[in-house]
């Protein structure tokens, strides 16, 4: 049966929106919220770690009603959205004299996964105040790493789920359109890195790459319940070289066309950037090809 729309990834057919309808229909009163739950449950439409997918739905039954497909119940409420507006996070203080000396001076270093933490605000704070992107919360599956030593931070790490679809990664990986959609998920992208500018303290940034590559699938899975197999980062070559990645044997893929993943024009609009890839294990690519 010919799909109405395709909606993430998911062919909505017109035996589905009958089904929808006839769930608004008995059950007028209703809430959107409760609704989306039913359908997520009745076509088994989770995430991963087995969390009904109800906000993908709910963007779903906006855009068939908005098609005429289906007149949804009213809006019982109007909840604050904290994304349309998000603050800052707040400034944390924290001891900023210099560390300048030999890295084994500094073993052994803790190195704590954070999300959903107490330490989460002193991450977000750390990277607002020090990383010249500033900080702004991923979306989608995501860690995040605090490295100290002893009770100082040292560097901060945030892993996000990867970029659709890069040219030189995806020739790197050899998967054909239908194995990437499908094994996305079990790549991971380097959105933030950020040694704090006290620290002067050579092959720290190499040592920390290797010693969270070691663990991060493993960490992933506890959050997500699936493993991670390759990792990659986009280095901007304006500003930087990439050695710390190169030191811990991370391969250069390629560069990024400058043009960013929504481009109209087909023109450069941004900085080009080094991509780097680091396989996490060896069958790495037999695992991402596979359908």
């Amino acid at each position: 049966m010919a799909a109405v729309i395709t909606y993430r990834k998911r062919a909505i057919t017109p035996d589905d929106i009958k089904f929808i309808q006839k769930l608004i229909a008995e059950r007028p009163q209703e809430s959107r919220r409760a609704l989306s739950k039913r359908i997520c449950l009745a076509w088994n439409w989770t995430q991963p770690n087995g969390c009904l997918k109800d906000m993908v739905c709910r963007g779903m039954l906006l855009q068939l009603e908005r098609g005429g497909h289906i007149v949804l119940p009213p809006k019982k409420r109007h909840p604050h959205n904290p994304l349309a507006a998000r603050k800052a996070p707040a400034k944390v203080e924290v001891d900023i004299s210099p560390i300048q000396t030999k890295l084994k001076q500094l073993l052994p270093l803790t190195i704590l996964q954070v999300r959903k933490s107490s330490y989460e605000g002193l991450f977000n704070s750390l990277l607002d105040q020090y990383h010249y992107l500033g900080y702004t919360q991923p979306v989608g599956e995501h860690l995040k790493y605090l490295v100290f030593s002893g009770k100082r931070p040292l560097a901060c790490f945030s892993w996000s789920s990867a970029a659709r679809h890069i040219g030189c990664r995806d020739r790197f990986i050899g998967w054909d359109q239908k194995a990437r959609q499908k094994n996305l998920p079990l790549l991971a992208y380097n959105s933030r890195f950020l040694i704090m500018p006290w620290v002067r303290v050579p092959y720290l940034a190499s040592h920390l790459l290797g010693k969270i590559s070691r663990r991060i699938s493993s960490d992933w899975e506890k959050l997500y319940q699936h493993r991670l197999y390759f990792l990659e980062t986009f280095v901007d070559t304006e500003r930087f070289s990439g050695t710390c990645y190169r030191a811990a044997n991370w391969i250069h893929l390629g560069q990024t066309t400058g043009r960013g993943k929504n481009d109209q024009t087909h023109r450069v609009n941004r900085s080009v950037k080094d991509v780097y890839g680091f396989s996490l294990s060896k069958d790495f690519k037999e695992r991402m090809r596979h359908v």
